[in-house]
């Protein structure tokens, strides 16, 4: 177990600010790769010689390999260090940003793009909540903190398509990855006066099987979901056969347990109600910023034949209403209890998504997208902090390193799901029937908004931290 540290070797408040300035920007670098591809699609489809679902497979796949291996990523840094953690993600994915940047086809930017830089996030962003969660202390405080840093990863999602079509259209998208190394460059120069308030435990075992039984169960789903406009019957296959190993997954946990060995994940974690509710509120609202940034890019670039710098100016909107709802957190939550919070969010969003579903009705002009990514925007924003801060907060010091983990798969198998899901109707009826598949995707997105509704209006007004 690790120990906990004491309130006098807290940090000043001045070396705390200057510690969140590289986590926020390491959250803000991995979401911005999330989304920046999607004003992209025409011209690294011509460039590779591909076509909009290989671009499709290769966001995704980044996006799935951050969620499969976000829980194996959180355990590590209890056995190697949160700060050691961090660094060596920060520069696996600054290897593969530049690897995209050269990449001559699309296998090569797969690898670079979706399997470097996704191994990469998958071992520095569980050290930005941990760490930030040790840090601050107090629900104003640790509000604050993760207001910045929800802000910050809210606004490279929603920035990204703007600050894509930008390079694109001046240079290439080429230099956005290139863009993207510059930026992990400055994150390493800053992270080195990060400190860890735990020392690592070597002794910690880790749990290999338990890994590969997650991922492979992660990956095979999502692969299904992918796999929909091809073929039915591999849809449910490989759907299945990931059902099959999640099972088999939590049967070994489960036995690991009892027979008094640690696992990858401990169950404690699934005991605890409220945690339970807002890691469904996390993967809602990350399902819906994801998968509306796909589709509506996609939509604009390839049915109405907007360019990059086009598509990035539209979502401005959505950038915007991130920025004042999010900066906006610490504030409100001194005034509104979190539960009331993630409920308003949700309740924007959803009516954010039904505004764009009534645009496949006509011929709108460019500016009538603007009104529902503004409200998505600031919905998104609203909810974001409260949502992590209830999660994290539901767990004691000696958890934090697996609930952050498993927060940020999470929260990225709803970034995955919601490319995947969405992109897979838009793609499928995108050149046939495009009003139509554009109808389909934005409706799925609107039904996960009243999901996340539902779930967030059963939590409790308060957080109290579950003991191990």
């Amino acid at each position: 177990m690790t120990t906990a540290r004491s309130p006098a070797a807290e940090p000043p408040a001045r070396a705390l600010r200057q510690m969140l300035v590289p986590l926020a920007l390491a959250q803000f670098i991995c979401s911005f790769a999330g989304s920046n591809m999607n004003v992209m699609i025409n011209d690294i489809s011509q460039d590779l010689n591909t076509t909009v679902q290989g671009v499709q497979i290769a966001i995704t796949i980044f996006l799935l390999v951050m969620a499969a291996l976000m829980i194996p990523g959180g355990k590590l840094t209890d056995r190697y260090g949160r700060k050691r953690c961090f660094l060596a993600g920060l520069i696996l994915y600054g290897i593969g940003a530049l690897l995209s940047a050269v990449s001559p086809g699309l296998g090569v930017l797969i690898l670079g793009n979706s399997i470097l830089e996704g191994v990469g996030t998958a071992l520095l962003i569980p050290p930005v909540y941990i760490l930030t969660t040790l840090l601050f202390t107090g629900v104003t405080a640790r509000a604050k903190a993760f207001g910045a840093i929800s802000a910050m990863g809210g606004v490279g999602a929603a920035a990204g398509p703007l600050i894509g079509g930008l390079i694109t259209s001046a240079l290439s998208w080429r230099w956005a990855f290139v863009f993207q190394a510059l930026v992990i460059a400055v994150i390493i120069v800053l992270g080195r006066k990060v400190l860890d308030p735990l020392p690592p435990d070597p002794t910690r075992p880790f749990d290999t099987r338990g890994a590969v039984l997650s991922a492979a169960g992660l990956i095979l789903v999502v692969a299904g979901i992918l796999a929909a406009d091809d073929n039915a019957w591999l849809m449910l296959g490989l759907i299945a056969a990931g059902v099959l190993l999640l099972f088999l997954f939590f049967r070994w946990v489960r036995a690991q347990e009892r027979a008094g060995r640690e696992p990858l994940l401990s169950t404690a974690l699934f005991r605890n109600r409220t945690s339970n509710l807002g890691l469904i509120t996390q993967n809602a609202q990350w399902l819906i910023l994801m998968g509306t940034s796909f589709t509506v890019a996609a939509y604009l670039q390839v049915v109405r034949g907007y360019d990059a710098i086009q598509t990035g100016v539209i979502f401005t909107a959505a950038t915007v209403g991130l920025l004042v709802s999010s900066l906006a957190a610490e504030r409100l939550a001194k005034r509104r209890p979190q539960r009331t919070l993630i409920q308003a969010g949700f309740v924007l969003t959803a009516v954010g998504v039904l505004v764009l579903l009534a645009l496949v009705a006509g011929t709108p002009g460019v500016w009538a997208f603007a009104p529902g990514l503004l409200l998505i925007g600031l919905g998104l924003g609203l909810m974001l902090t409260p949502s992590v801060n209830v999660v994290q907060s539901s767990f004691g010091d000696d958890l934090q390193g697996e609930i952050s983990g498993l927060s940020r798969s999470v929260s990225n198998l709803g970034s995955s799901l919601g490319t995947a899901v969405a992109g897979t109707i838009l793609v499928a009826g995108i050149t046939a029937t495009p009003g139509r598949a554009y109808g389909l995707a934005m409706a799925v997105l609107a039904v996960v908004a009243l999901a996340g509704l539902f779930a967030a209006a059963k939590l409790p007004r308060t957080t109290t931290p579950s003991m191990p």
